[in-house]
């Protein structure tokens, strides 16, 4: 027990003095969201805020989000990590899969929206920072609003067209049965107007044997530009951060993707490589991301 409570004290000083962790609440089309504002002890209008959203049917203190903003907080960098509501009302941890599913990716971009207005209440300078699919679900909301009070954006192994791509492509290996015929109901029933219709599927993103609504199934399966991530950037004017992993087995061609998109775009577009990571960017990874993002907005303030 002894060895216990030297541990939380060395935790304890760790944190720098004045530091503070808040819960927030948010409502969002009717549905209560959830959020963790971390701010270090020098917290002013000045202070840079990152709002941070999570990947595919995670969630705020999912292990990379927390080691990042940990990280930032021990540079100075206040940030907000929310928990997008997936259609749920206070949604907790990792999306349940025996849970039904209806929600589409442009829902993100309300609560993302929400969030980021909250977050310029409190700062001059805020920065959306997307992981994964959260990173496409980022980029989405930059593309579709043109006032955003957005200083800058940061994409942490953003999710590529051609991932998604595959993710089509490995339907049928995957879940043992063809995509297209189910793709084709669901399209169908959406043109009708019965998006809302609950489908059994042998699979669903990562969900083996899902009930899902059409519009959902559409929404990740279906034809959409709005997957590729890099011509939602290109489309962009303001100052991005791509950060990929040289050892992401889950997007791994986020480097190749970003490469010709940064040469050509003048500096606005920067593209870091984190060597040996992979997608999570776990342990002492975190604080090689926090030093770029440091350095980042260093540069765009």
């Amino acid at each position: 027990m002894r060895w216990l409570m030297g541990l939380a004290v060395l935790l304890t000083l760790a944190r720098p003095a004045g530091a503070a962790e808040q819960e927030l609440e948010l409502s969002v089309d009717g549905r209560t969201t959830l959020a963790t504002l971390r701010t270090p002890a020098s917290m002013g209008p000045d202070t840079p805020l990152v709002v941070m959203t999570h990947g595919t049917l995670a969630h705020k203190d999912m292990e990379v989000i927390q080691g990042v903003a940990k990280a930032l907080e021990q540079r100075g960098i206040a940030s907000l990590a929310h928990t997008l509501s997936l259609g749920l009302d206070r949604r907790k941890g990792m999306y349940d899969c025996a849970t039904r599913h209806d929600y589409v990716a442009d829902d993100a971009v309300g609560e993302i929206a929400a969030w980021v207005t909250r977050a310029r209440s409190m700062s001059r300078f805020v920065f959306p920072l997307g992981h994964s699919r959260g990173g496409n679900q980022v980029a989405r909301y930059l593309a579709a609003s043109e006032s955003s009070p957005a200083a800058g954006a940061v994409l942490l192994a953003p999710v590529t067209a051609k991932a998604e791509a595959d993710l089509r492509a490995s339907y049928a290996q995957t879940y043992g049965k063809p995509l297209e015929p189910l793709l084709e109901r669901a399209t169908k029933l959406v043109a009708a107007g019965h998006g809302g219709e609950w489908m059994d599927a042998p699979g669903f993103i990562y969900c083996r044997n899902a009930v899902v609504t059409a519009r959902a199934f559409v929404s990740f399966y279906g034809a959409d530009a709005g997957q590729d991530t890099a011509a939602l950037v290109a489309r962009l004017k303001l100052p991005v951060l791509v950060l990929a992993a040289t050892k992401d087995t889950v997007v791994p061609d986020v480097a190749a993707t970003f490469a010709t998109l940064a040469d050509s775009s003048g500096g606005r577009v920067q593209l870091d490589r984190i060597e040996d990571a992979d997608h999570f960017f776990r342990d002492l990874f975190a604080e090689d991301v926090a030093d770029r993002i440091a350095e980042f907005i260093k540069q765009t303030r």
